[in-house]
């Protein structure tokens, strides 16, 4: 009752663990969603990039303003009208859209800011341009001109309200409206997460009670010959953009599925497109950024994959995942509960049953598994699967049991291996480790078959002999007697003089205790005489043994002096009973006699002579002490060699 106490108990603890991680999972702290969790989400990233590292998109371009362009045409920012220059000469390559992702924050010069307002102009619906929005400014009074409504605001059919969006105060766009009057804009506010990287795009923010797209979302839209207003936000959960649905979260933030560290697209230098080294006809129909990668313009952001990539690489990596659907797909907090409950429930009754190395092997296994799932998943299908509180579950449930099975269960492994190594095989140790409910040292009544053995003579025997000769044969003999007593899983009791006592049903019980000492008996019987031919052809005196076998019910337990003397024994009338029928042997000039009580456990084998031809004879009858009955006592004469084996 006591052990089943602690199963429970352990095993409660590993159901309150998981209840614990269960509740944690549904309340979702956002300090673990944005931290550890994203901590994990970065690591898969890595790993799809080794196992299976995707091929640059072909249909999107990126022409950068990079360390030759400054070399050629000077620092950034250039003149106006040499980037008026160069998007002209872009869109002349017939690109589907031409993505400007460059700010404009001050005046120049009227001229050249005319003559670029007049780009966007002229290319109206074929390009779109960066809009800045300032989202650390504080509110004010500032008005939205009519431009900025007609051209930048994401007219949304709101299907709920949309409190979740990201709030800003004020906007870049308002110094130049030459530039910006004229052109289709998208804001590229990317706030990172708390640790500085940068894992989600703001869709869309608010900005004076109006919504306004990002950049990439714009470019999307045109990409697929839409505009804003084919827009549809569903609620918290993600937009609709025709047949295409983007998942997001109540802030309006898409998961970025970036497909590799810096240089994953295809990268164009400025320089070559201004001087003709490029062949302008290649754009045709691709989609085509125009950013800032040089070192000095200051334009990176960090990402799972690098600590400094261009802004323009992170924006074509949202219009890659948009137009292809390659979208980080998060699991529902219900299917991530169920993960819980399955592998908290299955370990924390799982792994009391088992040793400790067990349990080991099948929580690393489990987790292993989950692991593996959880990466195939990402890699193959851009699958999140939540990480941190299955992981997290199933590594403290673990703990938890390693603790208890390595300061309890294998500590009372180790006494148990100590103080029943000397008595039984080390089969029986192990099975009474891995049932230690078995070992109960406190004293019960059990019933056993006892076997008694002793030298015949062998006082007369020792008086003549060098001390040196009998304690040397007597160690031969004993080692070969234990050897034997453990083959057939027997408790080896004690050695009293030249005496054996062993024992079958106990500690562990035995339903065929009897079988396994009569069948021990003709075993020893057997591998005597081949130890007395061996002594008499080293020329010493051979010699014999009695051997006498009693079944019935005795007391068992670990007795003796406290703190000082233990030893696991059995004590009781039968006892005394078998110890009376081995002194028989020399009486009746026989090997083996066993008493009625163990003929009755014997005689359905004996009937089927599944101990082969024997001879089996009355000898004589036996008073017990204590009983009126006397008891009957047989001559067994042993075969050759025994037909089971333990």
């Amino acid at each position: 009752m006591k052990k089943t106490w602690k199963i429970n108990f352990i095993t409660l603890a590993g159901l309150a663990i998981t209840a614990l991680f269960f509740l944690l999972n549904i309340s979702s702290p956002r300090i673990v969603n944005e931290t550890i969790e994203a901590m994990f989400l970065d690591y898969r990233f890595q790993l799809r990039n080794i196992i299976s590292p995707p091929p640059p998109p072909e249909n999107i371009l990126i022409i950068a303003v990079d360390e030759k362009s400054l070399d050629i045409f000077g620092r950034w920012p250039w003149a106006r009208d040499l980037q008026s220059e160069l998007i002209d000469t872009i869109i002349t390559g017939d690109p589907r859209i031409l993505v400007v992702d460059i700010f404009y924050p001050e005046p120049e010069n009227p001229q050249r800011d005319a003559a670029l307002g007049s780009v966007f102009e002229k290319y109206y619906g074929r390009i779109a341009l960066a809009a800045g929005f300032d989202p650390n400014a504080p509110p004010n009074d500032d008005e939205v001109p009519d431009y900025l409504l007609d051209n930048a605001i994401l007219k949304i059919k709101r299907s709920s309200q949309l409190e979740g969006a990201l709030e800003v105060h004020k906007s870049k766009v308002l110094s130049v409206p030459v530039i910006y009057a004229n052109a289709i804009l998208g804001h590229v506010v990317s706030p990172p997460d708390g640790d500085g990287k940068l894992r989600r795009e703001h869709l869309y923010i608010k900005f004076k009670d109006e919504f306004f797209p990002s950049l990439s979302l714009v470019a999307a839209a045109l990409a697929r010959n839409m505009g804003t207003d084919d827009l549809v936000v569903q609620g918290h959960s993600g937009i609709d953009l025709g047949d295409t649905f983007i998942p997001t979260d109540i802030r309006g933030r898409m998961r970025v599925n970036y497909l590799g560290p810096e240089g994953t697209f295809h990268y164009v230098s400025a320089a070559d497109v201004l001087d003709g080294t490029f062949d302008i006809s290649l754009l045709r129909e691709k989609i085509v950024f125009l950013g800032t990668s040089a070192i000095s313009t200051y334009d990176f952001m960090v990402t799972p994959f690098s600590a400094r990539i261009p802004a323009v690489e992170k924006n074509a990596t949202v219009v890659e995942n948009i137009l292809n659907k390659h979208f980080i797909l998060n699991t529902p907090v219900s299917v991530i509960s169920c993960i819980i409950l399955f592998s908290g429930v299955l370990l924390s009754f799982l792994l009391p049953k088992v040793r400790a190395f067990s349990a080991l092997l099948a929580s690393l296994l489990l987790i292993s598994l989950y692991v593996a799932l959880n990466q195939y998943l990402f890699t193959i299908h851009s699958y999140y699967l939540n990480f941190v509180y299955p992981f997290g579950n199933m590594v403290v449930i673990t703990i938890l049991f390693g603790a208890y099975k390595y300061f309890v269960e294998e500590r009372k492994a180790k006494r148990l291996r100590s103080m029943f190594s000397s008595y039984v095989s080390p089969k029986v140790v192990n099975e009474l480790i891995n049932n230690p409910e078995m070992a109960r040292l406190g004293g019960y009544r059990q019933e056993v078959t006892i076997l008694f053995s002793d030298i015949a003579g062998f006082t007369s025997f020792s008086e003549k002999r060098e001390p040196e000769e009998v304690v040397a044969m007597l160690n031969e003999y004993f080692g070969v007697m234990t050897d034997i007593i453990f083959h057939w899983d027997g408790t080896l009791d004690k050695f009293v003089g030249d005496e054996i006592m062993a024992f079958w049903g106990a500690p562990v019980a035995q339903a065929d205790h009897a079988e396994r000492a009569m069948r021990c008996a003709f075993h020893m019987s057997d591998q005597l005489d081949r130890l007395r031919e061996k002594w008499q052809s080293e020329g010493k005196q051979a010699i014999d043994i009695g051997i006498g076998l009693n079944t019935g019910v005795v007391l068992i337990g670990n007795i003796g002096a406290a703190g000082k003397k233990m030893d696991f024994t059995a004590i009781g009338d039968h006892v005394n009973l078998g110890a009376r029928v081995e002194a028989l042997t020399r009486q009746y000039k026989t090997r083996i006699l066993i008493t009625e009580f163990t003929l009755a456990k014997l005689q359905p084998l004996v009937d089927n002579h599944r101990f082969g031809h024997i001879d089996l004879q009355e000898a004589d009858t036996v008073k017990v002490k204590g009983k009126d009955l006397p008891v009957k006592v047989f001559s067994v004469r042993p075969i050759p060699h025994p037909d089971k084996e333990a």
